[in-house]
């Protein structure tokens, strides 16, 4: 395929690009900074400079493509949430996405596929209930930002092309996300799980986060809202009590959500309350896990040198 990828330099989009370049794809990138996406790709990569939010030349590499991927947007979860940062939180997701639609739109042959990251953040803080595409959205500015989100994305539809939102949960991996944050305290002896403890961590290894992303570009049948989950989500208690098992560290030393809020403000409910989400779509569509349970995966990572 020809493929079309922004936020390809991030923790989830690199090693997309190079998987998608290793299987004989032709992708070119959307970025605010080329001269770094060559470095990172090297001739194996196409870098072609946009701001995701004006139009431009850019746009002649929509026409006639096969897949658009879209990963563009600020770290959720990098500064507390002001109202500056949640402004550039929507506006780096919504914008870039309606930029990205509407081009779309303008193109003669307009491309086939769009799958458009969004986040389980959807579904608002929730309970022991199991989520599945179907659940309804929740309430908070995650709920809200995703919403606004999924919309911009949606509209792609209107003129023929499928589109995937990919409600992404807990990304593990040792080079970023929210494992390498956690491992630090666990290493001194002092891990231990945020309080409540009680609250559900719905979780994915990247390797089937980005596999999720290849059997979305290769399945016709898929389309709206997929779960990038694993199937066995967990509850923070024992996430840290599985987290400490593989580091052969001990996890009794609870992190009181009181703190969190305090030195987080609003960003720190991300972290007390959580969602039990099922990848009900990816499992009823054949996709099989690499990593179903939290134990192989961390096992898997944490061997790595």
């Amino acid at each position: 395929m020809r493929i079309v990828v922004t936020g390809g330099t991030g923790f989830i989009g690199r090693p997309l690009c190079l998987s998608l370049c290793q299987e004989g794809h032709t992708v070119t990138l959307l970025t605010r900074r080329p001269a770094e996406a060559q470095r990172l790709f090297g001739a194996a990569v196409a870098a072609v400079e946009w701001n995701g939010r004006e139009t431009g030349s850019w746009e002649q590499v929509l026409e006639g493509a096969d897949a658009v991927i879209n990963l563009a947007g600020a770290p959720i979860a990098d500064a507390r949430w002001t109202t500056a940062r949640k402004r550039l939180l929507t506006d780096s997701r919504v914008l870039a996405t309606r930029l990205l639609v509407e081009a779309m739109s303008r193109r003669s042959v307009k491309p086939r596929r769009l799958i458009s990251a969004s986040g389980i953040g959807y579904y608002g803080a929730s309970d022991d209930r199991v989520l599945d595409e179907g659940a309804a959205r929740g309430q908070g500015f995650l709920a809200d930002l995703c919403l606004e989100w999924e919309s911009a994305a949606i509209r792609a539809a209107q003129f023929g092309t499928r589109v995937v939102l990919l409600r992404t949960g807990m990304v593990l991996e040792r080079d970023g996300g929210a494992l390498p944050k956690m491992l630090l305290p666990f290493r001194l002896f002092a891990g231990g799980p945020i309080m409540p403890g009680t609250q559900w961590v719905s979780w994915i290894h990247r390797r089937d986060h980005i596999g999720l992303i290849q059997w979305a570009l290769s399945t016709p049948t898929v389309s709206g809202p997929v779960n990038a989950v694993a199937p066995s989500p967990v509850t923070m208690r024992e996430f840290s009590a599985t987290l400490g098992k593989v580091l052969q560290r001990p996890s009794w030393f609870p992190v009181p959500g009181l703190a969190l809020n305090v030195a987080l403000g609003e960003l720190g409910t991300l972290m007390t309350t959580g969602q039990r989400v099922s990848p009900a779509k990816a499992m009823s569509g054949g996709y099989a896990f690499h990593y179903p349970a939290l134990e192989s995966a961390l096992q898997a990572i944490l061997a790595k040198r």
